[in-house]
């Protein structure tokens, strides 16, 4: 690792110098970074929805089919990552108190969440006076797959716990999954030596999928053509009416909860600075824009943020819990669709019922964790439950859902992300903080890369993208000064 601090190289020059700015270092074209073919694919999705939407609703296979790619890949990453990561601690008491501390952390940026949902939409009550009577046709199809969704503690409790070993896999889900890391982690630290060719052997077949995941990767500007050409086809502006105001009041409510919430706690607990920090994770948050599904990029943020001075434990704990736990995007929607709903069907709700149903969100957010759409599935579900706000009221919503998913998902990576960085801080070595730095300065010296312990320090990245220099006839390469 780099000795270098705050950007520096090993050189002692200062942080102004970094790789990829001084004489003679030649950066990667735009054109060779994801970013840039995934927002050119966004817009021209766009553009292909606005002139032909018939045509654009046609090419959402595409965005089914990348995203498919990445969730085949979704359970054996976790498996690995967990099980590697607790082994690797060696201490089932170093395990327990990182996963005590996750557990807490998310619940309570959930309230958080939630508590600011529930103001926002009582402050802008853009649900007043649309005076209008849902039609349950519409809420039909949300209603109808509560019927497979695990609502409640019981149900949820028992649903961590897979009928068959493969069968987790089989389904793909995530939260059965990682008990069975945990599990599995936990017995090979207890056999000691006798599990150290297992933990090798499960940590090569995690590099494998890594890399299976770096050649998926290749599609995605593919996918996020096609989704975003879905929903611009799909859901033209005819659909927003009067739901404008609670889309504006959604968006301005997530960039609110990021800038100022999870800006503070990355400022303060995990001493950095979250608009540096959105910068280096931008690949994966255009990505989700495109796909609307933060699942589609969960390989990717794992590898990027071990890359990025995080040690594998504790990304390994903490992004696969977070995905079922730590919602914040969807936490934020649920308040505030379901009070938009009772606005909009005038029902009427004190303070006390309003924080009633914050408390019955809280659990209903984790009883549908893993649950694909989960932000609408869940609402429909809280309301059900709750019983004082008409659950067929769901059908006023289910026409924007779509564009406000892509909002959730976007809320609910950064929130997973930061929580990894402040989580890491927190554990003895679980971060190093000069790699870091030096990460958040130049994003570039892990750009594109998607697979863990794969990056470059400083040093070598000046050296690998240096520019060949012709040499005068009578210098010899023994003259050379050092270090150009």
């Amino acid at each position: 690792m780099s000795e270098s601090s705050g950007g520096s190289g090993t050189s002692g020059e200062p942080a102004a110098s970094k790789p990829g700015t001084e004489a003679g270092v030649k950066r990667k074209p735009l054109y060779h970074h994801l970013y840039f073919w995934v927002l050119l694919a966004i817009v021209a999705g766009a553009v292909v929805g606005v002139v032909a939407p018939s045509f654009a609703v046609e090419l959402k296979p595409l965005a089914d089919a990348f995203v498919k790619l990445i969730r085949m890949l979704i359970a054996p990453i976790i498996f690995t990552t967990v099980v590697v990561g607790i082994a690797s601690l060696g201490n089932l008491a170093e395990a327990g108190r990182l996963g005590i501390k996750a557990l807490a952390y998310f619940i309570t940026m959930t309230l958080i969440a939630l508590a600011i949902g529930l103001v926002v939409i009582n402050v802008l009550e853009p649900g007043v006076g649309l005076n209008v009577t849902p039609d349950p046709a519409d809420a039909a199809e949300t209603l109808g797959s509560l019927q497979e969704t695990p609502s409640g503690i019981v149900p949820f409790l028992l649903h961590i716990i897979p009928d068959t070993f493969v069968g987790a896999f089989a389904d793909g889900e995530i939260i059965q999954v990682l008990f069975l890391a945990i599990l599995s982690g936990i017995a090979l630290t207890a056999i000691g030596e006798y599990g150290a060719g297992i933990v090798a052997a499960i940590d090569a077949i995690g590099k494998m999928v890594f890399r299976v995941v770096h050649i998926v990767l290749y599609a995605a500007p593919i996918g996020a053509f096609g989704g975003m050409a879905y929903t611009v086809g799909r859901f033209d502006l005819g659909v927003l009416g009067n739901l404008a105001s609670l889309m504006a009041a959604f968006y301005a409510t997530c960039l609110v909860f990021i800038l100022v919430v999870l800006g503070g706690v990355a400022w303060v607990f995990g001493r950095f600075n979250i608009l540096k920090f959105i910068r280096l994770i931008k690949d994966e948050l255009l990505i989700v824009l495109g796909t609307s599904s933060s699942e589609s990029v969960l390989p990717r943020i794992m590898a990027k943020l071990e890359n990025a001075g995080a040690a594998r434990s504790v990304v390994g704990l903490t992004i696969p819990t977070g995905y079922s736990f730590n919602l914040d995007g969807t936490c934020i929607y649920l308040t505030m669709g379901a009070i938009f709903i009772a606005q909009a069907t005038n029902t009427q709700m004190s303070i006390g019922q309003q924080i009633g149903l914050l408390l019955l969100l809280l659990l209903v957010s984790k009883g549908a964790a893993g649950v694909t759409g989960a932000g609408l599935v869940t609402l429909a579900a809280g309301l059900q439950a709750f019983g004082e706000i008409p659950a067929v009221g769901i059908a006023l919503i289910v026409g924007i859902d779509r564009f406000m998913s892509e909002a959730r998902a976007i809320t609910n990576l950064i929130g997973n992300a930061v929580a990894t960085m402040v989580l890491a801080r927190w554990e003895p070595g679980g971060r190093d903080d000069e790699r870091f730095r030096e990460v958040l300065e130049d994003p570039s010296l892990i750009q594109d890369i998607d697979v863990p312990e794969e990056y470059e320090t400083p040093d070598e990245y000046a050296e690998s993208h240096r520019q060949p220099a012709t040499l005068p006839p009578e210098q010899t390469e023994e003259q050379t000064p050092a270090g150009r």
